[in-house]
């Protein structure tokens, strides 16, 4: 029987001298306790030498596959003559066997066999020594660890991490330079601020103007367009702006340059990142964009561990604290985090953003998966599934319409043939009400209310006198129905005699004959208010309450 062993040096094949001692699977460490005892277990037949790392790192990785390298067959070929032979695999033994036809075994008596030794490695094969083995063994283990993980250095996502933050902060620093500028050359000429929006705009046209003396006298053609020109030279003659030395503007110009120059260096960082983001992830570039794409990189802390994250943890990715939030308080989880600013939900209504976004991170994933594990690098699965979201925005924004203008269903809403409805736009579908006079609630008039009304048109003496027995029947409807009208009456004669008396006193005696006609017309009205309240006392006896309620608002009207 012969033994294959593997070595980073190259492939040694032993001979077994005494294949009893294989029974003893217990037994066989001790044999390969001592060098001794080991050279009279196996002894080595032949050693195939690997030529450099590359040769050595193919021979690693097709044993690890469970295959043969073309070295490997030629070796045993050479050396396996209908012998059987040991290997520590039992794939690479099947693969030996079809391609050599040679007899193969691998059970527990070759593991220990093979265990044994690589204890005594060093001594059963001469020449090579402990000290030239480790490094050998450090240097194949390192190029099969790049070759499985498939390194290179085209794939290092921590450049886009570091590139993705060094570019949010240079957006800070730049925007606080910028608003520096625009305070400090404020006291100088403030109209400015107004006139030139844009921050680098501002800091060039200050930069070339220096004084607001100047911008008289300068070409602005090349910064700011004809209006903007003009109108900057119209503020600069009026500008209420205190005026600055001349080491205070070179300060503030030498701000200006520091402005610029972190613009162009933001510029030159956006197409390195950009530039990265096709290389590393091709088809999320496609799908989201580049500073979407590297934020999400960024927060995953890698390409590899965003691809283990599913769907729904894409899609809330940098909403980690309203979501916890939202649990805590068990209100509604949120719909989109870092994925808000991808141009497709941008583009959705804000009822669909969250239908959008959910659509979006599915594809995400999927497209991250296949950018950190697949080996291609073109961006066609990108291109594919942003075709298909954009067709799922459409039909989404379809559908919105068709329900607003439709039935609920968003389908349109069939209505049954009405011979009342009019054919024009617009038309009703029952017909239009008419004015019906008849249901309008006409206050009738009775005869006591028509003797009212001639009473009324009597001398304006009774005036005050029907006032007075209108609070009298109010107070008497409170009491009860056996109060008459009669007390009152001579209560109120008796009061005017009183008062006739007191002004007969005052007056002279040509007056006496007026109040006493005055006494009898008193009299003659106190009678007819009597008759009137009699009547009207028989007519409530008879009529209903609800009649005796209309009779009320009656008199309120009339009066």
């Amino acid at each position: 029987m012969l033994l294959l062993f593997e070595t980073p040096a190259g492939f040694a094949l032993f001979k077994v001298l005494d294949e009893g001692k294989l029974s003893k699977v217990e037994d066989l460490g001790k044999e390969f306790s001592s060098p001794d005892t080991a050279r009279k277990v196996v002894k080595l037949k032949a050693f195939s030498k690997f030529e450099n790392t590359s040769e050595a790192l193919e021979a690693a990785t097709k044993i690890i596959e469970g295959s043969t390298s073309k070295g490997l067959r030629k070796f045993l070929r050479a050396n396996c003559d209908g012998e059987m032979l040991a290997v520590a695999d039992s794939k690479l033994g099947n693969a030996i066997k079809d391609k050599l036809k040679i007899e193969c075994v691998h059970n527990n008596a070759v593991m220990e066999l093979m265990r044994g030794v690589r204890s005594q490695l060093t001594e059963l094969i001469s020449g090579l020594a402990t000290q030239d083995l480790a490094p050998m063994s450090l240097g194949l283990s390192h190029s099969l660890s790049r070759y499985k993980l498939k390194f290179s250095p085209d794939k290092v996502d921590t450049m886009i991490i570091q590139a993705i933050g060094l570019l949010d902060d240079l957006d800070k620093e730049l925007n606080t330079y910028a608003m520096r500028v625009r305070e400090w050359y404020g006291w100088h000429f403030p109209e400015l601020a107004k006139i030139v929006q844009d921050n680098i705009l501002y800091a060039k046209s200050v930069k070339l103007m220096s004084s607001r003396d100047n911008a008289a006298k300068l070409d602005f053609s090349e910064i700011l367009p004809e209006e903007v020109e003009a109108e900057l030279k119209e503020a600069a003659v009026i500008s209420m702006g205190s005026d600055v030395s001349d080491v205070d503007l070179m300060n503030i110009k030498e701000l200006c340059d520091q402005v610029l120059s972190l613009a162009e260096y933001r510029a030159q960082l956006y197409d390195y990142l950009k530039n990265r983001m096709n290389t590393i992830a091709p088809n999320l570039t496609a799908l989201v964009g580049e500073l979407v794409g590297a934020r999400l990189i960024a927060h995953g802390g890698s390409l590899l561990n965003l691809a283990k994250q599913p769907g729904s943890t894409v899609q809330i990715l940098g909403a980690e604290k309203a979501l916890f939030r939202a649990l805590k308080t068990k209100h509604a989880t949120p719909k989109y985090g870092l994925l808000y600013h991808a141009s497709l939900v941008g583009q959705a209504p804000p009822k669909m953003k969250g239908k959008m976004s959910r659509s979006l991170a599915a594809k995400a994933a999927l497209t991250i998966r296949y950018d950190a594990l697949g080996d291609a690098q073109d961006d066609s699965m990108g291109l594919e599934n942003r075709l298909k979201l954009e067709a799922r925005l459409r039909n989404l924004e379809g559908k919105e319409l068709g329900r607003s203008a439709g039935s609920a269903k968003g389908k349109p809403k069939i209505e049954a043939y009405d011979k009342d409805r009019k054919k024009e736009a617009g038309g009703l579908i029952t017909p239009a009400k008419t004015y019906n006079p008849s249901a309008d609630a006409v206050l009738g008039r009775t005869p006591n209310s028509t003797a009212r009304n001639v009473e009324e048109e009597e001398p304006a003496k009774e005036a005050p006198v029907l006032s007075e027995d209108k609070k009298e029947k109010k107070k008497k409807k409170k009491r009860s129905e056996e109060v008459t009208a009669v007390p009152s009456d001579r209560n109120e004669a008796a009061e005017q005699d009183g008062e006739g008396e007191a002004k007969k006193e005052k007056k002279k005696k040509k007056k006496h004959l007026s109040e006493s006609d005055g006494v009898q017309n008193d009299d003659e009205g106190g009678k007819k208010k009597k008759k009137r309240k009699h009547a009207e006392a028989e007519q409530d006896d008879e009529e209903t309450p609800s009649k005796k309620k209309e009779k009320k608002k009656k008199k309120k009207t009339e009066d």
